[in-house]
């Protein structure tokens, strides 16, 4: 026997068993984004490497460690996208989507970095984007937070996520807070570990993210970027903050989160759960007003979140809230001589005439208990019984499989039954 092909480590297959609970997320996603008149956008899974290596930073842990970077036949570096954001601001550039031109876009597909695999971290993993281009004042950065507050709630998980915010301002006021935090490192320099020193002198702001106890520690005492703001980031935040407390939306400001991309400028928020163990943070994003023209467009307001499928499955199975509509609202079971004909033509009729309605027809024969065996297995609710008398008759029989109710029809009465049921 050949040996068998494994999916790939921390790629994982998406079963039928789990997919109802997928489709319930992205529904539910697709319709609230829909809500606010935001227009989908896709975009190639494989990009320029460059374009993430400009965008996100080269001294990242997701360009220096994660990324999956090849060269194709022509010797071009390319990159399977570990991100969104990025490759949406380069097909708006592209395609002259961005320019005098406001644009409110989403996007959802697979990303990939080369991570330890865990209960919510994947080498493959889904991601919903949503992407707002020409607007600057704070209404909008609000706005995206309240389209992900509806969207807890349409889930059911709003009580067990909340919100993180803070300003990380201009770049020039954090060159200011840079120098300034590099020189408190630098008194520091026993405590930190090998990782916090080769990051202290080209991405300082990516230490106040450290793990180690010891650094966390001593960062207590570390300057903080707010005190540093200048006064036009510092009226967005305080806008930003008036209308979330206009919206009843509970937040707290924490002044160390910084996010772990380079093209973040003032707004940058988090929606953390603790029910996910380590991985906490369920979405974030801010705005990134300097990338449209870092990528070599024209200087364009942004702003922008990201949210990670994987971990809303999680959380909402974690939380019970995972009961979905089944896969099957009735099995057609047909025993006898012409059955099976007559029992495929008239799923087909109530196809039409109900189109919301799945319908499975059994094929392989059985007698009656395996075919109502099978029902059961694939969580029918109702079987429709189409035997000989019942095609003499132009009958079917209606099965409750829960209730174990059952009525002798006539066909033509069977939609307006089962959509009085389903």
């Amino acid at each position: 026997m050949a040996k068998q092909i494994q999916a790939i480590r921390g790629m994982n297959d998406c079963l039928p068993t789990q997919t109802p609970l997928w489709q319930k997320v992205e529904g539910t996603v697709k319709q609230v984004i829909s809500a606010y008149g935001y227009n989908e956008i896709r975009m190639p899974i494989v990009e320029s490497t460059h374009l993430f290596k400009r965008a996100i930073g080269e001294v990242t842990d997701v360009v220096e460690k994660e990324m999956y970077t090849f060269d194709d036949r022509n010797g071009d570096s390319l990159t399977l996208r570990p991100e969104g954001t990025a490759s949406c601001v380069r097909a708006g550039i592209e395609n002259g989507l961005l320019y005098n031109q406001e644009q409110r876009l989403w996007y959802m597909g697979p990303m990939f970095r080369h991570e330890r695999p865990q209960k919510g971290r994947y080498r493959q993993f889904h991601q919903v984007g949503v992407e707002v281009f020409g607007i600057d004042g704070p209404d909008v950065d609000a706005e995206l937070i309240m389209m992900t507050a509806r969207l807890w709630r349409e889930l059911g998980i709003n009580e067990h996520v909340r919100l993180e915010l803070n300003s990380i301002g201009s770049l020039q006021a954090r060159a200011e807070y840079r120098t300034a935090l590099i020189a408190f490192l630098e008194q520091h320099m026993d405590v930190l570990d090998e990782d916090a020193k080769r990051r202290m002198y080209t991405n300082p702001l990516r230490v106040l993210d450290s793990k180690n106890p010891a650094i966390q520690e001593i960062l207590v005492d570390a300057p903080m970027l707010s005190a540093y703001l200048d006064p036009e980031s510092q009226q967005h935040f305080t806008g930003l903050c008036e209308l979330l407390d206009a919206a009843g939306i509970k937040y707290q400001v924490n002044e160390r989160l910084v996010r772990g991309l380079d093209y973040y400028n003032r707004t940058v928020f988090e929606w953390i759960t603790d029910s996910l163990g380590a991985q906490g943070t369920v979405c974030g994003g801010g705005r990134y007003d300097g990338l449209v023209e870092q990528l070599g467009g024209k200087a364009t307001s942004s702003v922008g979140f990201a949210m990670g499928l994987e971990r809303l499955v999680l959380l909402m199975e974690a939380l019970e809230q995972d009961d979905v509509r089944r896969a099957v609202d009735v099995y057609m079971v047909t025993v006898g001589e012409g059955t099976l004909t007559a029992g495929m033509l008239l799923a087909e009729k109530l196809r039409n005439q109900l189109p919301q309605l799945r319908i499975m027809s059994n094929f392989g024969g059985g007698n009656f208990k395996k075919q109502f065996k099978r029902a059961d297995n694939v969580g029918a609710a109702i079987a429709l019984v189409v035997g000989e008398n019942e095609i003499a008759q132009n009958t079917v029989v209606v099965k409750d499989l829960h209730g174990g109710e059952q009525t002798t029809m006539a066909q033509d009465e069977v939609a307006a039954k089962l959509a009085a049921l389903i």
